[in-house]
């Protein structure tokens, strides 16, 4: 992989996590009925940041979970006979809530369709939203996020790569040419 380009630097990606918390909270004015769950890897600790925005900006708690898709996958089999499975965590009640599912990066779309396949088999909740930070297009299924980070289109020969402060040692997202 080559380098490009820094697409969003520290001080933007938590000006995002801020922007789509009061995004969240404008497009549902129920708070206490949301429910933010992370997909495994990156998508948790994002889900984990929007809740305490939401609590800093609003004083309620919202519940955060840990979805693991990969027993949901289209391609489960092109990945590895063996493959490794991680725990979901979702210690509450989803059912008639709001559950907005966090990513990183949204693309083909497969991904989200497998999060919400496994989030129906744990409930049925009143609706399903998508935050992801970067959009970066070729959609295969019609699917689109509710609210997105940044979109930034790009070419199947591109690598879109979200680092995290708690995985990664810094907040920013780069662009690489495979």
């Amino acid at each position: 992989m080559k380098f490009k380009s820094e697409i969003l630097d520290s001080t933007s990606f938590n000006r995002v996590i801020k922007r789509i918390a009061h995004q969240i909270i404008e497009k549902n004015s129920d708070v206490q009925n949301i429910a933010i769950i992370g997909i495994k890897t990156r998508g948790v600790p994002i889900a984990e940041r929007v809740a305490k925005s939401i609590f800093e900006i609003e004083k309620l708690k919202v519940n955060v979970g840990v979805l693991d898709i990969t027993l949901y996958r289209d391609d489960l089999t092109h990945i590895s006979p063996d493959p490794v499975i991680n725990a979901t965590d979702i210690p509450f009640d989803i059912n008639n809530k709001t559950v907005v599912l966090a990513d990183d990066v949204i693309y083909t779309g497969r991904t989200v369709r497998a999060a919400m396949d496994a989030v129906m088999n744990i409930g049925r909740p009143s609706k399903i939203e998508l935050f992801t930070m970067v959009d970066r297009g070729h959609r295969e299924l019609p699917i689109r996020a509710d609210f997105v980070g940044k979109n930034v289109p790009t070419s199947h020969s591109e690598m879109i790569k979200v680092n995290l402060l708690e995985t990664d040692g810094r907040d920013n997202i780069e662009i690489y040419d495979l």
